[in-house]
């Protein structure tokens, strides 16, 4: 659908609203985006004609949504968090993801997916099993008004995290998460850092970064989280859409219809057919490559297994 006005120069722009549903694809999209607010302001009067952009996506949605006049603004964010647990109590990624669980119930969020991300292990560093931080990555649904997110994260942690913890947490919008916290992220993963030091890059970048129980120690995973989600490039999944329900075989096209898992990619680079069978338990867990949820796969070479594939084992993507 399309929208425009007459005349020329400025006060004639086009006004474009774009609309693009298949009916077919999950990841179907409608997009409404405005040129000019003079014609924005003749198409609709009544509404404060500030330019917005909207875009909505499906199960794989983009994350950032603006109406006119601000009413209704989505916004990916990138929510860390790190060290939340002792050596009795349920992990991190179980609070990550109960987490999201609990945002997206109560209509604050839709939660797109929780990474684990693996930090340098060295005996100066105090944790808990295996030095790993969780971010969640979402879509919030309140635009710039982040402290509800801020505060609920806090509220979370104050009840759930374990005795003894040192509990911490960031919350960052994903388009304003930079080089320099990318490079936060990496140098966790191979350098011992400070709590000072995690405070002052948070700080520069404008992010809320916060320590909760215990000596804070967290914000350093947390912050680190964040920029190694960014990257794109570091980790694996401990949850998105539809992989903790399935089991047993189905097919390539079934298991990327079904899921948040993006593309499959098998460890020697061979190729498969959306007719594929893949033997899917236990769980898959996707790892994190080029921004998107991969799951690494493997032949079968016995012929009457009765699927072509079967998932690499958990010990197979440990490295990521």
């Amino acid at each position: 659908m399309r929208v425009g006005c007459g005349g020329s120069g400025a006060s004639g722009r086009l006004a474009e609203r774009e609309s693009e549903a298949p009916n077919i694809k999950p990841a179907g999209r409608l997009r409404w985006s405005t040129a000019n607010v003079a014609c924005a302001s003749a198409v609709a009067p009544n509404i404060n004609p500030a330019p917005f952009v909207m875009m909505i996506e499906g199960r794989r949605g983009v994350g950032y949504m603006r109406y006119m006049q601000g009413v209704i603004e989505h916004r990916r964010v990138l929510l860390g968090i790190d060290d939340t647990d002792n050596h009795e109590s349920r992990g991190t990624g179980f609070r990550a993801r109960e987490l999201g669980f609990q945002l997206s119930s109560r209509g604050l969020a839709r939660l797109k997916g929780v990474s684990r991300h693996q930090l340098y292990v060295h005996p100066d560093i105090p944790y808990t099993s295996h030095n790993s931080a969780l971010c969640l990555d979402l879509e919030w649904r309140d635009g710039d008004n982040l402290r509800p997110l801020i505060d609920g994260c806090r509220a979370y942690l104050q009840e759930n995290a374990a005795t003894g913890s040192d509990a911490g947490f960031c919350v960052a919008p994903f388009d304003a998460v930079g080089d320099d916290l990318v490079a936060f992220g990496r140098s966790a993963k191979a350098t011992v850092l400070t709590k000072a030091g995690a405070t002052a890059a948070a700080e520069a970048a404008g992010f809320h970064l916060e320590g909760v129980t215990g000596d804070h120690g967290g914000i350093i995973g947390a912050l680190a989280s964040v920029g190694l989600r960014k990257s794109g490039h570091d980790g694996r999944f401990v949850w998105v859409e539809g992989v903790r329900d399935l089991s047993g075989v189905m097919t390539v096209r079934q298991l990327l219809a079904g899921t948040g898992i993006d593309v499959l990619q098998s460890k020697a680079r061979e190729s498969y057919k959306d007719t594929d069978r893949i033997d899917v338990s236990p769980w898959p867990r996707p790892v994190l490559l080029n921004h998107k949820a991969v799951l690494l796969i493997e032949k079968v070479e016995d012929e009457h297994a009765g699927c072509e594939w079967k998932i690499v084992p958990r010990e197979g993507t440990k490295h990521y």
